[in-house]
């Protein structure tokens, strides 16, 4: 581990230069470990990959003070008794809203049919939020579905696609520009400014796909518009 500043009021903490397990382990530990202690002078902490980024103020606490309060986090990272959130995520994968689901299962040697088995079938943790408000980078897809991203991206993704891109796969939150392989489509909103959170997956929650079908879409869509 490597304890960087950032700049006058950030840090960044380094688990390694690449994503793996351990460091992904390691950044998750110390972001529920920072999260539960709730430092009202640490205004946010973004993790990703293999880092996390702590802001903080710099008119309440100082470089040296964060970085024993990281100690600290790290040394009772055992203690945390949050739980890891389960979260089902009901998906459409009919040919409608899988733009590229056979462009993957060519890519991937796979029948259609096969790739949507095998991404609803698999485990997903959130590793991290970025690109846009609430899109949550998933870690976890089977080797076999990994994909390029498009050489072009389009330039309007509807909000509830699931795309998959090299080794992750994601739900774009809002309509949006993007790159990803589109193989279906999820009626939940993913992002809601107003909500309390803002964003229904969080880094560290774990992620089920549940496939559904076209009339299970419309009617979860009705009642998620009528929130």
């Amino acid at each position: 581990m490597e304890i960087e500043t950032a700049s006058d009021s950030t840090l960044l903490v380094r688990f390694g230069e690449s994503a793996s397990d351990s460091s992904f382990r390691a950044v998750t530990s110390l972001f529920r470990s920072l999260r539960a202690a709730g430092d009202p002078r640490v205004r946010n902490i973004h993790p990703a990959y293999a880092s996390v980024l702590i802001d903080f103020d710099p008119l309440q606490i100082s470089h040296e003070e964060i970085r024993k309060l990281v100690a600290d986090s790290i040394r009772h990272e055992g203690e945390i008794s949050d739980p890891l959130k389960i979260v089902q995520v009901p998906v459409c994968y009919e040919t409608e809203f899988g733009i590229d689901t056979a462009f993957v299962a060519e890519h991937s040697d796979l029948s259609q049919e096969d790739v949507v088995r095998m991404h609803h079938s698999a485990a997903y943790v959130v590793c991290f939020i970025g690109f846009s408000p609430g899109f949550a980078y998933l870690g976890g897809l089977p080797h076999e579905l990994e994909c390029p991203r498009l050489e072009s991206p389009r330039k309007h993704v509807a909000a509830g696609s699931v795309g998959i891109a090299g080794s992750q796969t994601g739900i774009y939150p809002v309509d949006s520009p993007g790159g990803w392989r589109i193989i279906g489509r999820t009626p939940l909103r993913m992002f809601d400014p107003l909500a309390d959170p803002p964003t229904q997956l969080q880094p560290g929650d774990a992620v089920r796909f549940v496939p559904i079908d076209r009339a299970e879409f419309e009617k979860l869509a009705k009642s998620e518009s009528g929130k």
